[in-house]
């Protein structure tokens, strides 16, 4: 199932896509959720209600009728990150002179590196990167895999770390480079208000299979910047949520961006920054497109 945060007649709602993505069917007027974290937290009791005003097709709305939001617009705590998480981008990092912990060489890490974006930073689908909020004309896109987590709790060593998973979505980790540099630490360089693009859909984990089968793809203005498959990570999902869920009490609703392949902006010589006017589109196979206008 695919499921989206929509606005309608001046309210927000949580609903359903069906017809290949082209109708939403509201859940939010059945009752069944007021918003897109209570409909992950209680998920299991109300599958079967769910399913039942699928089935419902009467009460389809065109997507072109309703405005598509963030998934959750509003996380309730940070979104997890994860850098350098693939071979290639770790080392055009490395290399570009703006990691701060870097040595020259292709800097693959030991252990996931984990920063957050805070929650004032998430946009939806449409929406725009305000490029003037960095004072540096520094901004970069980063095409991400979003994990959703389903249920609570601590991680432990005979957890199946998929078990936790509620769905999939995109994320683009929109940086200020100078930010990142200066401060070493990664919170003001990524945690941009509108540097969070997040959406269209979260795709429930069920419907995806195979995670490192998806491509996942960035263009700007059309032009393909970055390409790899899922199964490039450095650190996969299971062992991303290990090392999260470990220290942390997972909760319904909590983000966590996978981490960028090779092709970013700071990559090129000289540096290829997001400038107003630029539409950055993330692809995700089986997930959807994220696309976003600079400003």
């Amino acid at each position: 199932m695919k499921f989206v945060t929509f606005c309608t007649e001046g309210r927000e709602a949580v609903g359903a896509l069906v017809d290949d993505g082209k109708s939403v069917i509201d859940l939010s007027v059945a009752g069944i959720a007021t918003d897109m974290l209570d409909l992950i937290e209680h998920f299991e009791s109300r599958k079967e209600k769910i399913l039942s005003r699928i089935k419902q097709k009467d009460s389809a709305k065109p997507v072109s009728a309703v405005t598509i939001s963030a998934p959750i617009p509003t996380p309730r705590r940070n979104i997890y990150c994860v850098g350098k998480n693939y071979h290639e981008h770790a080392a055009e990092f490395g290399k570009s002179g703006f990691d701060s912990g870097s040595t020259g060489g292709s800097e693959i890490p030991d252990y996931p590196i984990i920063f957050s974006k805070p929650p004032s930073a998430v946009i939806g689908p449409g929406e725009a990167i305000v490029s003037a909020n960095d004072p540096y004309d520094s901004v970069d896109y980063e095409a991400e895999l979003a994990v959703v987590i389903g249920r609570s709790g601590r991680v432990t060593q005979s957890d199946d770390p998929l078990s936790f998973v509620f769905g999939y979505t995109i994320l683009n980790d929109v940086t200020s480079r100078e930010l990142q540099k200066r401060h070493k630490q990664w919170l003001l360089g990524k945690g941009v208000d509108t540097f969070a693009p997040l959406g269209p859909s979260i795709v429930t984990a069920d419907e995806l299979g195979d995670l490192s089968a998806l491509g996942i793809r960035c263009l700007v203005n059309g032009e393909l910047r970055q390409s790899a498959r899922i199964g490039d990570l450095i650190f996969d999902v299971p062992t991303l949520i290990r090392t999260i869920g470990k220290s942390t009490t997972l909760l319904p609703g909590d983000i966590i961006a996978t981490g960028t392949p090779v092709g970013v902006g700071i990559g090129f010589k000289p540096p290829r920054y997001l400038k107003p006017g630029d539409r950055v589109r993330v692809e995700i196979d089986a997930i959807g497109i994220l696309e976003n206008p600079v400003v």
